[in-house]
């Protein structure tokens, strides 16, 4: 775990030795990690409200699932990484770094960097630019008025 690590309550895991945070991370309420695989979260990342990720699976086959197989496949989330309130992050996916995954978002596959994605199933809406950048350091002037 890296500094500066906050998580409001409630947070909800199966191990949580299998989770790795990088630092200057934040989880908003209601955060749960079913970490049977690695969970791997880099640096500078925030997670909205009720932000899941999953890294359980069961087999599709009823009669094999009614073995109670379970699988787990690893997840990663790269750094500077904004996943907003109520996303589902589902196992074997990557996210890549500076991504901003929009709210409700049901992530299946791997998300490339350098993109905002949304939907379920969630897929990649546009690049962030350097437009995106001026446009905020513009209103954060702004604010600090």
């Amino acid at each position: 775990m890296g500094d500066n690590i906050y998580v409001e309550p409630t947070f909800r895991c199966d191990y949580g030795s299998n989770i790795t945070v990088g630092e200057n991370f934040y989880a908003n309420y209601d955060c749960i990690i079913l970490d049977v695989n690695r969970v791997t979260i880099g640096r500078n990342v925030k997670f909205g409200p009720r932000v899941c990720v999953y890294t359980a699976g069961h087999p599709i086959d009823a009669a094999v699932r009614r073995s109670l197989l379970e699988f787990g496949k690893p997840v990663t989330v790269g750094d500077d990484v904004w996943v907003g309130g109520s996303v589902v992050i589902n196992p074997g996916v990557t996210v890549g770094n500076n991504v901003v995954i929009g709210s409700g978002s049901v992530v299946t596959k791997d998300i490339p960097a350098d993109v905002v994605a949304v939907g379920n199933p969630c897929r990649v809406l546009r690049t962030i630019t350097d437009d995106d950048r001026r446009y905020w350091e513009k209103k954060q002037l702004h604010f600090k008025q």
